[in-house]
C-alpha cells in the first residue's frame, strides 16, 4: 500500500489555500487582496486528439494554470502523469508563485499537466501528444507571458518539442518560451542539477545552523528521479552517508551506507533501485520512517501526513519535491523538533536556474556552469537566511516563515499595481 493510498485523498489545492490562509492571517492582509491571491488568474483546460501508432485516435486532457502575474510572467513546469488533476495543477501554480517570491526572481506562478501515463506511449506518440498540447496552450504561453519547464515525467526533449512547435507558429526561433531545454537549443549549463544543488545548499546552511556535522550525517532519499538521485550524489560529496533510497517501485536500505553511483547505474539497467545487492527492500512509506539525520522527500505530494509524521526520526526534512508535507504533519514535525526546509525554498534551485536560462536566451549571452552555480548559491543562501531570520523573529516554523516572506512580496507587488481597470 503506497503512502498516497494510506493517507486517503488529500486535495492539494485545499492544502495550498490553507497554507496561504495561515500566512495571510498572520500578515493581516487586506481582505480584498486575500481574495485576489487565493484564486488563480487563469485556468485553461484542453482536450486534444492524438493519432496513435496503431492508427487509432485518443483524446487527452491537459491543463495550464497561471496563478499570479504581479511580479512577472508565469513560470512553472509541465507534468505528464495519469493522476494529474486541475486541483493539483492549481496548487502547484500557487506554490510556484510563492517559490519565485521566496528566492526573489521576477516571475509569477504557473503550472501545466497532461493526464497520461507516458510510460505506455512510444516516443512518436509522446512527440505527437507534446506538440498538440503545446499548440493548444500556445494561446497563453510566450517568453513574456508564461514560460513552461520540465516536471514529473517530462525532460529536455519534451521542452525541445514545445519550443519547436511554438517557434513554427510564430515563424522564427523563440528559445525563451521554455526552459530546461537541451544545451544545443539554448539551455543553461547546470540546469539539470539545479533543483538538487539548491536543496543541498539549503541542507548545508541548515546543518550549520543546527550544529549538525554533515560528515557523520545519514540521509534517506524518497524519489530517485532527477532531483533525488542528484541530491543523493551531492550530499554524499558533502561527506554524508546515504542509507536508503526509493523510486516509484519501492526502496532499498542499508544502515552501513549505499554506493550512490552504483545504484544510479543499477536503476538505469533494471528500471528500479530494488534488488540492489547487499540491501533490504523497503516500501515508499517505510523509507520516510527510516532512522536517519536528513530525510529528502523528492517524489510526489502528500507523503508526510498526520498519520506518519510522528514516526519520522530525521532531524532535518529537506523538501526536494513539491507539497510532500500536509499542514497537519507540519505541526507535528515542528512540535517534535524536526527542522523542515519547505519546498518553496528547498527546491527553488530549479526555477532559479530556469530564470538564468531565460535571461541568457533573451540576451543571447551564455554563462559557464561555474558562473551558474555561483549565482545559484548566492540566491539560495540569501533566501535561506531571510527565511531563517523570519522564522526566528516570528517564532514560527520554516514553512510559515517562507510563506510570510513570499506572500508579503507578492501582496506588495499586487497592491502597488492596483486593480485594472
Amino acid at each position: 500500500m503506497t503512502t498516497e493510498q494510506a493517507a486517503g485523498p488529500i486535495n492539494p489545492w485545499s492544502v495550498a489555500q490553507q497554507q496561504f490562509d495561515l500566512a495571510a492571517e498572520r500578515l493581516n492582509l487586506d481582505p480584498g487582496l486575500r481574495k485576489v491571491l487565493r484564486e488563480p488568474r487563469r485556468e485553461l483546460i484542453v482536450h486534444f486528439p492524438v493519432k496513435m501508432d496503431d492508427g487509432s485516435v485518443q483524446v487527452f486532457t491537459g491543463y495550464r494554470v497561471q496563478h499570479n502575474l504581479g511580479r512577472g510572467p508565469a513560470k512553472g513546469g509541465i507534468r505528464y502523469h495519469q493522476d494529474v488533476s486541475l486541483d493539483e495543477v492549481k496548487a502547484l501554480a500557487m506554490w510556484m508563485t510563492w517559490k519565485c517570491a521566496v528566492v526573489g526572481i521576477p516571475f509569477g506562478g504557473g503550472k501545466g499537466g497532461v493526464v497520461v501515463d507516458p510510460k505506455k506511449l512510444s516516443v512518436k506518440e509522446l512527440e505527437g501528444l507534446t506538440r498538440r498540447y503545446a499548440t493548444e496552450i500556445s494561446i497563453i504561453i510566450g517568453p513574456e507571458k508564461d514560460i513552461p519547464a520540465p516536471d514529473v515525467n517530462t525532460n529536455a526533449q519534451t521542452m525541445a518539442w514545445i519550443m519547436d512547435t511554438y517557434s513554427m507558429h510564430v515563424g522564427y526561433t523563440v528559445p525563451g518560451v521554455i526552459t530546461g531545454k537541451p544545451i544545443a537549443l539554448g539551455g543553461s549549463e547546470g540546469r539539470n542539477e539545479a533543483t538538487a544543488r539548491g536543496a543541498v545548499y539549503c541542507i548545508v546552511e541548515a546543518a550549520s545552523h543546527l550544529g549538525l556535522d554533515l560528515k557523520t550525517a545519514t540521509v534517506a532519499v524518497q524519489g530517485f528521479g532527477n532531483a533525488g538521485s542528484i541530491a543523493a550524489r551531492l550530499i554524499r560529496d558533502e561527506g554524508s552517508t546515504v542509507v536508503a533510497v526509493s523510486d516509484s517501485t519501492g526502496g532499498i536500505h542499508n544502515p552501513a551506507g549505499l554506493d550512490v553511483d552504483r545504484i544510479i547505474a543499477w536503476k538505469k539497467e533494471h528500471g528500479t533501485v530494488q534488488g540492489f545487492p547487499g540491501t533490504t527492500d523497503i516500501t515508499n512509506a517505510e523509507i520516510l520512517e527510516i532512522d536517519c539525520d536528513i530525510l529528502i522527500p523528492a517524489a510526489l505530494e502528500n507523503q508526510i501526513t498526520a498519520r506518519n509524521a510522528g514516526n519520522i526520526k530525521a532531524k532535518v526534512v529537506a523538501e526536494a519535491a513539491n507539497g510532500p508535507t500536509t499542514p497537519e504533519a507540519d505541526d507535528i514535525l515542528h512540535a517534535n523538533g524536526v527542522f523542515s526546509i519547505p519546498d518553496i525554498l528547498c527546491n527553488a534551485g530549479g526555477v532559479t536556474v530556469s530564470y538564468f536560462e531565460w535571461v541568457q536566451d533573451l540576451n543571447r549571452d551564455f554563462w559557464n556552469e561555474a558562473e551558474v552555480n555561483e549565482k545559484l548559491k548566492g540566491i539560495m543562501i540569501k533566501a535561506f537566511k531571510d527565511t531563517l531570520m523570519m522564522s526566528l523573529k516570528e517564532g514560527v516554523n520554516m514553512r510559515t516563515a517562507a510563506y510570510l516572506l513570499a506572500v508579503q512580496r507578492v501582496a506588495d507587488a499586487t497592491a502597488m499595481r492596483g486593480l485594472y481597470p
